[in-house]
């Protein structure tokens, strides 16, 4: 498939969640994209606390991510912060207290439900330095050397030009800048069948390199100190019981204890790096 069909689909499913009210990316009120917990006890399992999820609008926490990118970032006052793929802003907002008013907070997402959602949300809760951008992570919307930080959260994985991102990313921070990214790797290859499931591809997994390669195309992009701070197993006994999940078992006849063989190669990983001076 072209990588244009796959942004396409990718952007038409997340548009549907965005304009799904109070939903995740399951289409279920109560859903996350892991399973069939809730947003914000799929949240806490990642990483966020209490704290965090009492901290953003209602409505900024769809559930979507696999780790907390925020918590990882050591942000500081007057900090630029550049988002990739920031949603209805669960991070940004996040990010926004943690920089300041004499920061910035900058979420960019190729969806404009999305983009509208979050600038929404923004709005009705009164966030001044934060400012959400349309706009491919492939193709950032920001200056040359403009950014301090950039942070993702199980995003990168869906693009079909991951070597490109990691080059954009590079090109908008500053010298001594920082990257600190929640991501899906693989420590081995997947099954064919899941491998070329678009279906797959937008529940995240199909679309995960192995993480050496992974980690590779980020020195390649000219990042030095690249480091996985953070790994751990992906939940896949939560995804077995997304509809998403269900709908590439049936569709590639697949058993759930073909999918549970899937636990010993699909891991979350942080990873860190730096922009060298």
């Amino acid at each position: 498939m072209k990588k244009s069909e796959v942004k396409t689909i990718v952007r038409n499913r997340y548009g549907r969640i965005a304009r799904q009210s109070g939903t995740s990316c399951c289409g279920s009120s109560q859903k996350s994209c892991c399973g069939p917990a809730a947003p914000a006890e799929t949240s806490r399992k990642i990483g966020y606390t209490d704290d965090d999820l009492k901290a953003v609008p209602e409505g900024a926490n769809l559930g979507l991510g696999c780790g907390n990118p925020v918590a990882l970032a050591s942000l500081k006052k007057g900090e630029t912060v550049l988002d990739l793929g920031s949603g209805a802003g669960f991070d940004c907002f996040l990010a926004s207290g943690r920089v300041g008013a004499e920061g910035q907070v900058i979420g960019v997402d190729m969806t404009p439900e999305m983009v509208e959602r979050a600038r929404d949300n923004a709005r009705k809760a009164g966030y001044s330095n934060v400012e959400f951008r349309l706009g491919e992570i492939e193709n950032l919307p920001a200056a040359d050397g403009s950014v301090d930080v950039v942070i993702s959260n199980c995003v990168i994985n869906l693009s079909p030009d991951k070597r490109r991102v990691f080059r954009e990313v590079f090109r908008v921070l500053k010298p001594g800048g920082r990257m600190m990214i929640s991501d899906i790797v693989l420590l081995k290859p997947l099954p064919e069948a899941i491998a070329k499931s678009i279906e797959a591809y937008v529940g995240c997994i199909a679309g995960a390199d192995l993480k050496e390669r992974y980690l590779n195309k980020i020195r390649t992009a000219g990042f030095s100190d690249v480091r996985v701070v953070e790994e751990s197993v992906f939940p896949i006994d939560g995804v077995i019981e997304d509809p998403v999940a269900r709908d590439v078992m049936k569709k590639l006849k697949l058993s759930k204890l073909s999918l549970k063989s899937l636990a010993n190669c699909v891991v979350s990983v942080k990873v860190a790096a730096i922009k060298p001076f």
